[in-house]
């Protein structure tokens, strides 16, 4: 996420089905009734200091900005998280403790989505009684312009993934809600309740699509575009009391919120502020400090923190959860000279991922990546095209590919990494040393995370005319499985003028082809293998160079209730369910 999305934080990952049952998951062993909370790793599979007690405010910091907290324009993991809070979905993932919080469960509908035998019509029913914070009721038609608004209308909202773009009929054509106010029309409303979806080719994950933020309901009469962001009307159990763009946001009660139409959320707190632009090292201290209830971002403390808390007094209010995400550098295959594979290939042997896992802080911030899928993730197989020894790098074959590539003496290039990420920073550092052992010259230009995607790194006339050749990426799954984790990252189709994800540029016809008929196959175990397989063929492309296996390393202020980590949001606090004593 920005890391991005959602995935899941354990091997075990559990398919919907295509007749609408929930992911699976039995009740977890593990005590789930508050205990552990100062136990290491208590809230990985337990909730920690549960309360039931209303009342309280949660204090959130976040080091920089997050893309959007509009949620139709926003792809960061941490939003999908926090924006449960006053945007309900069609259906979403259950806040609860391990492998349950990966169950989808129902939210604005009334159960999961009904899908034809092909899969390519899916219907959703709304539950009656819902409201907006202003009272009007929620219809059908806010969610059907909800997906127009955040799908079709790149000009305006360019954050987020375009899943409903590449698959619904007539998707390839229309021009979005502000151009074209009749709206698309294979989603059907025939009544305010009823939403249906019809779609172009069958899509076997789309419940996991309907959790995202995208079907949040938007009122059209609402909206302005890019400025919504300043006045969301809410339909979840809290609402904006304020926002200030890059400082502050705080949200409180929603009067016209009725828990009787909501089962899964039991909205304790009465306030939950957010400061954003934090020193990354000041949040860590204010979480020692027992200041703040959590760090918003939930990638865990930076490197120089870690030895106040991994061996002293604040170890057992930590866990270190594995968050389902890889941390790669992407090498854009438009700039020169990584248009050749093998300059690319010169940069996959010569990087020592050892060093840049050693620079970001070790062992407690993951283990060295050899692929693009996480071993967490539905389809993962294990591979390693350009093994080492110990993952140090290999200079002599580095060598080789430069000559392959007509650049016997190395080269220059630019290496991107966000500036409010110390952690990042410090590993593209690394990466700068390590190829400049075999004449690769990487000159690091730092971008604030906020916008990084929107007007840099995601944007490919930028890329090309600075030519940013090598970025520095972290991708979690939009859910969890090899599609979830891979479509917008290396499929052609996901390219897009701002905003973007792909940041390779891949878009070769055979990686297209392999992921547009996995997802089309009904057949679990085929999908299943072709995820590996599809892996495989991004890195024999050598575009993508595999950093890391992400953990985030949390801590857990005193005053800090119900406290889990999802398994759904890049093993990150549930802020659905946090609390707080104060």
């Amino acid at each position: 996420m920005k890391t991005r999305r959602v995935t899941a934080a354990v091997a075990t990952v559990l398919a919907v089905s295509l007749g609408a049952a929930a992911c699976g998951g039995g009740k977890d062993s593990n005590d789930n009734n508050g205990g552990g909370a100062g136990k290491k790793d208590a809230a990985l599979n337990s909730i920690v200091n549960a309360s039931s007690k209303k009342g309280g405010t949660v204090n959130l910091e976040d080091s920089d900005v997050p893309d959007s907290l509009d949620p139709g324009n926003t792809y960061y993991g941490f939003v999908q998280n926090f924006s449960r809070l006053y945007a309900r979905t069609l259906v979403t993932f259950k806040p609860a403790a391990g492998k349950d919080g990966l169950t989808v469960v129902p939210d604005l509908a009334d159960s999961l989505g009904k899908a034809s035998k092909d899969a390519k019509t899916w219907t959703y029913h709304l539950r009656s009684g819902l409201k907006f914070d202003d009272g009007t009721p929620i219809t059908s038609k806010d969610v059907k312009y909800a997906v127009e608004r955040s799908n079709f209308a790149p000009e305006a909202l360019s954050n987020g993934p375009t899943y409903f773009k590449a698959y619904l009929k007539g998707g390839d054509k229309y021009k979005g809600p502000y151009k074209d106010k009749k709206g698309i029309d294979s989603i059907e409303t025939p009544d305010d309740q009823t939403i249906v979806f019809h779609l172009a080719k069958p899509f076997a994950d789309f419940d996991y699509l309907a959790t995202f933020s995208q079907t949040a309901p938007v009122p059209q009469a609402k909206d302005d575009g890019a400025k919504y962001v300043q006045h969301i009307v809410s339909s979840g159990p809290y609402k904006f009391a304020s926002y200030e763009e890059g400082a502050s946001a705080s949200l409180v009660r929603n009067p016209n919120w009725d828990p009787k139409t909501d089962p899964i959320r039991k909205a304790l707190p009465d306030k939950i502020n957010v400061k954003f632009k934090v020193n990354p090292v000041t949040v860590d201290n204010d979480l020692l400090a027992d200041k703040i209830t959590a760090d918003i971002a939930g990638a865990g403390v930076q490197p120089q923190t870690q030895p106040k808390i991994l061996n002293g007094k604040y170890a057992p209010q930590t866990d270190n959860s594995y968050a389902g995400a890889t941390g790669y550098m992407a090498l854009n295959v438009h700039v020169a000279p990584f248009d050749n594979v093998h300059c690319r290939k010169a940069v996959q042997w010569a990087v020592d991922k050892q060093s840049a896992v050693d620079a970001m802080g070790g062992a407690p911030k993951g283990d060295v990546a050899t692929t693009l899928l996480p071993p967490s993730v539905n389809g993962y197989t294990k591979f390693d095209n350009y093994a080492t020894p110990g993952h140090k790098g290999d200079a002599a074959k580095a060598k080789d590919e430069l000559k392959q590539c007509g650049k016997p003496n190395g080269f220059s290039t630019t290496l991107t990494a966000r500036s409010d990420r110390p952690a990042e920073v410090a590993a593209a550092t690394a990466i700068q040393n390590s190829l400049k052992a075999v004449g690769i010259n990487a000159d690091i230009k730092q971008f604030p995370s906020g916008k990084y995607f929107s007007n840099f790194v995601g944007v490919p006339s930028y890329v090309h005319q600075h030519k940013l050749g090598m970025m520095m990426m972290a991708w979690g799954a939009d859910w969890p499985t090899g599609y979830g984790f891979l479509d917008q990252i290396v499929d052609g189709s996901a390219i897009k003028p701002s905003g973007g994800n792909n940041l390779m540029e891949l878009n070769d016809p055979k990686i297209n082809k392999a992921l547009a008929d996995a997802i089309s196959n009904t057949d679990s175990a085929a999908r299943t293998k072709a995820w590996g397989d599809i892996d495989k063929m991004v890195l024999d492309n050598a575009s993508v160079v595999p950093i890391i296996y992400r953990k985030n390393l949390l801590i857990r202020p005193t005053s800090a209730t119900n406290v889990t980590v999802t398994q759904a949001y890049l093993g990150m606090y549930d802020y659905t369910l946090l609390g707080s004593s104060k």
